[in-house]
C-alpha cells in the first residue's frame, strides 16, 4: 500500500522502530529526511514508539544536533510549519558520533540503540527491536557499513523484529559495479531487507500512473501499439551542477538519471497489469518491461543516442550563467555530458514498433518533468472537403513536477459556420482537487519502508537490467569522445541533435510551455 493524499491523513501509524541515519550531518538529512519525518508526525503516521538516531563524524550531543536540524526546519517545511509538531518530533531525535569504518564504534552503536530502546520502554512504548538504517553516504561506504552492521549482529532478524536498510543512488556506475554492489549488500542481508530509494517514485503522479491505467476502463484498452504512436519522457533541470562538479565529472547525465529515474518511469508506463499491488508482483512486471527493451548496438548508438554539454547562456529569469566547464571541480576540457537523449524500443506484444524517447539535462530552459503519450492520428478522409487540412494527434501528458497533474489534448470543432477543428485541453491538477499536500518526496517512501512495502523501491534485478540497457551507449561514448562540446547554450532545450532524433522519424518533441518559456524543439535560441 502506497501513501495517497487521503491516506496521508487517514492511514494508521507505521510500525514501531528506530530510524538510524548514517551521514546525518549532511544536507539530505536537514532538508529532506527530517522534514519528511515532520510531515509524517503532523499526519499522525509516526508511531508513538519511534526515535531517530543520527550518525556522523561531527562532535555533537543530542541538544546541539537538534539545534542544527532546527536551523533549516521552518525553511524546509515551508508554509504551515508548526512549533507544536516540531516539539513533538524534536524530542525523538538523538545523535552519536561515529567513525563509519571503525568496528569498535559499531559496538558502541549497539549499546546506544539498547539505551534508546530502554528509554522508549520507560515511556511505555517499545520500538520492538525494529531498526531502519538509512545510508545517506557516498556509495563507496555502502558495503563497509553493512559489513560492520552485520559483524555486530544489527542486521540479524529474529522472530518479531525487522532490520531494513535504505540506500540512495547511484546504485553503481555501470553494470559491473552494480553487480559488485549488490553482491556486497547481499553478504549481510537478504534482498527483502534492502530498499533502494528513488525519491521520484514518491511523487503522487508517478504512483498515480498505475491507478490511472488500471482503475479506469477507458484507458487500458488504448494502452498499446495499436493506438499509441510514441512516448516521450522529459526530465529537465534548470540548475547547473552547483557544488557537485567532482561527482558529476564521474557520472554525467546518462549515468546520473537514465538508469535510475527515467527507466523506472518507463517501467511503470509500459508494464502489463500485475496480479496485485504487492511489491513482488509490481516489480516483476517492471522487470519484464526492462527485459523487453532492445539494447542499442554500437551502430545504433550513433543514431539513437544524443549527448550534449551546456555552454554559457541566459536563463529564463535573465540570469547570466557560465559554462559547465567553468564549474568548480570540473575539467576545463571536460568531455562529460550534461544532456542525454535516447530512442528505445521494446520487443514485446504490447509495444512492438512504438518508440520511447527519453531526454534529461542540466541548465535547460526550465525545471520540468513530464511523460507525454502521443496517440495515432485519426483518418482524415471525412474531413477532405472541409477547411481542416490535418488533424493533430491526441496527447496525454502526465506532469510529475512541478504542478503535478494530468492533461489530455484532443480535437474539437471551432465555433462558426465552417468545419474547423482545434486542439483543446482538459487539465487535472492535484492541488486543485486534493489540496497541496506538504511533501518532500520522501514521506511515502519512508512510511512504506517502515511498513515493509517495497513496491516503490528498486529490486537488485531492476538495477542491473537498467545498467544493461545503457551499457552500450556508455561504451561507445567512452570510445568516441565528443568533438563539439559545449553544444548547447544554458537556458535552451539542449543540442539540436536531440530534435533530429525525432525529426528523422517524422516526429517532434512536445512543446513545453512553462513560466513563459517554450520548448522550441531544440532551436538553439530560447523563445
Amino acid at each position: 500500500m502506497s501513501l495517497t493524499h487521503t491516506d496521508f491523513m487517514q492511514a494508521p501509524p507505521a510500525t514501531p522502530n528506530v530510524m538510524i541515519i548514517f551521514g546525518a550531518g549532511g544536507d539530505l538529512t536537514r532538508r529532506k529526511l527530517v522534514p519528511a519525518l515532520y510531515h509524517l508526525c503532523a499526519a499522525g503516521l509516526l508511531p508513538e514508539s519511534f526515535a531517530m538516531l543520527g550518525l556522523d563524524r561531527l562532535e555533537l550531543d543530542d541538544d546541539s544536533f537538534r539545534e542544527r536540524i532546527a536551523e533549516k526546519m521552518a525553511e524546509s517545511v515551508g508554509d504551515g510549519f508548526s512549533l507544536d509538531v516540531w516539539e513533538r518530533l524534536r524530542g525523538r531525535l538523538h545523535y552519536m558520533r561515529i567513525d563509519m569504518l571503525d568496528g569498535q564504534d559499531y559496538e558502541q552503536l549497539c549499546e546506544r540503540l539498547t539505551h534508546i530502546d530502554a528509554l522508549k520502554q520507560h515511556d511505555e512504548h517499545s520500538t520492538e527491536g525494529n531498526y531502519l538504517f538509512y545510508l545517506a553516504v557516498p556509495p563507496s561506504l555502502f558495503g563497509p557499513i553493512t559489513d560492520r552492521l552485520g559483524e555486530v549482529g544489527l542486521l540479524h532478524e529474529s522472530d518479531g523484529d525487522w532490520r531494513r536498510v535504505i540506500i540512495e543512488k547511484p546504485f553503481g556506475r555501470d553494470l559491473e559495479s552494480a553487480v559488485a554492489l549488490n553482491d556486497a549488500l547481499h553478504r549481510n542481508m537478504n534482498e527483502e531487507q534492502i530498499y533502494r530509494i528513488d525519491h521520484y517514485l514518491g511523487k503522487e503522479t508517478v504512483q498515480n500512473i498505475m491507478v490511472f491505467r488500471f482503475a479506469n476502463g477507458f484507458i487500458e484498452p488504448l494502452w498499446n501499439r495499436h493506438h499509441i504512436d510514441h512516448v516521450q519522457i522529459t526530465v529537465a533541470e534548470s540548475v547547473g551542477v552547483e557544488h557537485r562538479g567532482a561527482y558529476y565529472e564521474e557520472a554525467g547525465a546518462l549515468r546520473d538519471m537514465i538508469p535510475n529515474h527515467l527507466l523506472v518511469l518507463l517501467g511503470f508506463l509500459a508494464m502489463d497489469p500485475p496480479n496485485s499491488f504487492e511489491a513482488e508482483a509490481v516489480r516483476e512486471e517492471i522487470n519484464k518491461v526492462l527485459d523487453a527493451i532492445t539494447p542499442l548496438t554500437p551502430e545504433q548508438v550513433l543514431t539513437h543516442a544524443v549527448r550534449g554539454q551546456y555552454g554559457a547562456g541566459t536563463m529564463a529569469n535573465g540570469e547570466q550563467v557560465g559554462a559547465y566547464r567553468d564549474s568548480p571541480d570540473v575539467d576545463s576540457e571536460s568531455r562529460t555530458e550534461t544532456f542525454a537523449a535516447l530512442k528505445l524500443q521494446m520487443d514485446n506484444w504490447r509495444w512492438a514498433g512504438v518508440p520511447f524517447y527519453l531526454r534529461t539535462g542540466k541548465r535547460l530552459a526550465t525545471q520540468y518533468t513530464e511523460v507525454a503519450i502521443q496517440f495515432k492520428r485519426a483518418p482524415t478522409m471525412m474531413f477532405q472537403d472541409t477547411d481542416t487540412e490535418q488533424l493533430e494527434p491526441d496527447m496525454l501528458v502526465l506532469r510529475i513536477q512541478p504542478n503535478e497533474g494530468i492533461q489530455m489534448s484532443f480535437g474539437a470543432k471551432i465555433p462558426g459556420p465552417k468545419m474547423q477543428v482545434g486542439t483543446v485541453n482538459m487539465d487535472f491538477c492535484y492541488e486543485d482537487y486534493f489540496g497541496n499536500k506538504p511533501a518532500t518526496g520522501y514521506e511515502t517512501l519512508i512510511y512504506d519502508c517502515m511498513n515493509g512495502d517495497a513496491t516503490l523501491f528498486k529490486h537488485a534485478d531492476t538495477v542491473e537490467k537498467g545498467w544493461e540497457i545503457v551499457q552500450s551507449v556508455m561504451d561507445v561514448w567512452h570510445a568516441l569522445p565528443p568533438r563539439d562540446f559545449p553544444n548547447y547554450q544554458a537556458g535552451t532545450w539542449g543540442p539540436c541533435a536531440a530534435g533530429e532524433l525525432l525529426r528523422r522519424d517524422g516526429r517532434r518533441w512536445r512543446r513545453i510551455e512553462h513560466h513563459g518559456v517554450t520548448d522550441t524543439s531544440c532551436d538553439e535560441k530560447r523563445s
